[in-house]
């Protein structure tokens, strides 16, 4: 089997030749394991896979050789930064069938997902090669540097066609509009704060609610998951201090973030408008719930999105200091959030649809599952301008993950982007 440093579909189509080949799509040189290309086409012509792809070492430049699992391909897998690892197998007759569009960035990625309409992408767990010279990582945040809008533009392009032709895309317009007529809440607003262990700073949180202005009722909705490190006691002095300031510690010892947002949205305390606030972080000013809460009524969503700017515990702003998700677009961004991580922060919702649709029990990616579920039905607003500071410390629950849970918690997202596509196949 011939292996092909890869430098475009086109190109590749036009050279490759026999039934399979292998590719390097990372500018890094690989070793290949034992019989490492041979298990991977025979794997190839037992499952009639276009592409196979499997797990590999990494050769760090202290000398250590880095174990890197990759994670099972779904439909949902549909982030553009996907780890199949630099080394693919692809059926040459596969290859040849994908007509690729004329893309400056995206190709690789208009490529694979033309290719999983035909064809099965197959994971295969074993490790049989090792990439000796590191690639550069991304920054969690680089999707949203202004420097790659351009790439970002072609990858929702690819995306939306990708949605087109599996039958999961939905046109723009098609979202209804909320018109706020529901009453009987005891405030127009409440900020949910689920909390666990945060001693250090959720009452800084908490205060960043009560300091806002408004021209309604509000309060702040702390659910207190059974904590154990002083937070329990903080929070009750700070309710013998305000009123607005509601107390709760669920029954159940089994509840993740999801769960206590549940807890508190489904609480006689809840307002009208449900506003998010993590216990590491503070409001921009005090005019936040007054925006928010405008932007609902003028934007008639049922879900709206803010964004944050990144600092250190101590407020000093970190790189790449404001996050927007500019990426956004009301035409399409609907469709184009099955393909990014994350829809951004804060997030706020209309009390009843989420009272409808309850979140995941889960301690990450929540969110994401009711934005995506929301943007299928309903419309979902935007503000561009930043509202909290997001506090990055070592106390952050993404923190240095390892690397088996980062791919946990990416097959997760994945699932719930397949979920999703197959509800809207389903339309």
């Amino acid at each position: 089997m011939q292996i092909y440093k890869f430098n475009g579909i086109k190109a590749l189509q036009q050279s490759a030749e026999g039934e399979y080949i292998a590719v390097v799509t990372k500018p890094v040189e690989v070793e290949l394991g034992q019989n490492a290309l041979q298990r991977m086409e025979y794997v190839a012509r037992a499952t009639g896979a276009g592409m196979v792809y499997c797990n590999y070492r990494r050769l760090n430049p202290d000398g250590t050789l880095e174990s890197v699992p990759t994670i099972e391909y779904q439909e949902g897998s549909l982030r553009d930064d996907f780890d199949f690892g630099p080394l693919w197998v692809i059926s040459v007759e596969a290859l040849k069938s994908v007509n690729v569009a004329d893309l400056k960035f995206a190709e690789l990625y208009d490529f694979r997902l033309k290719l999983s309409q035909k064809y099965r992408i197959f994971h295969l767990s074993e490790f049989l090669y090792t990439q000796k010279a590191a690639a550069d990582v991304d920054n969690q945040f680089s999707y949203v540097d202004p420097k790659n809008r351009a790439v970002q533009v072609e990858m929702e392009q690819v995306v939306t066609e990708h949605l087109k032709a599996i039958g999961a895309y939905i046109p723009a317009g098609a979202h209804k509009l909320i018109d706020f007529t529901e009453t009987g809440f005891p405030v127009e607003a409440s900020v949910i704060i689920p909390v666990r262990n945060r001693a250090k700073t959720v009452a800084d949180a908490v205060n960043s609610v009560l300091g806002q202005q408004a021209s309604f009722p509000f309060n702040v909705i702390v659910i207190d998951n059974h904590s154990t490190d002083g937070t329990s006691e903080i929070l009750n002095e700070l309710t013998q201090k305000d009123e607005r300031v509601v107390h709760l510690i669920p029954e159940s010892n089994e509840l993740g973030i999801g769960g206590c947002w549940n807890y508190g949205v489904n609480s006689k305390y809840c307002g009208k408008f449900a506003v998010q606030l993590d216990s590491d972080d503070v409001y921009q000013d005090t005019k936040v719930l007054q925006t928010i809460v405008d932007e609902f009524y003028a934007q008639k969503c049922a879900m709206l999105v803010g964004s944050y700017t990144l600092t250190d515990f101590n407020m000093n702003i970190l790189p790449p200091g404001l996050i927007d998700h500019k990426e956004w677009t009301d035409e399409n961004g609907h469709n184009n959030a099955l393909r990014i991580n994350g829809l951004g922060a804060p997030r706020a919702f209309y009390t009843p649809v989420l009272r409808e649709l309850q979140l995941p029990n889960t301690s990450y990616g929540e969110d994401y599952a009711m934005g995506i579920r929301i943007s299928r039905e309903w419309r979902i607003g935007r503000i561009y301008m930043s509202l909290y500071m997001c506090r990055r410390w070592d106390g952050n629950s993404d923190a240095a993950l390892s690397i088996e849970k980062t791919n946990a918690n990416n097959f997760y997202k994945d699932q719930l982007r397949t979920i999703e596509l197959i509800a809207r196949k389903n339309l």
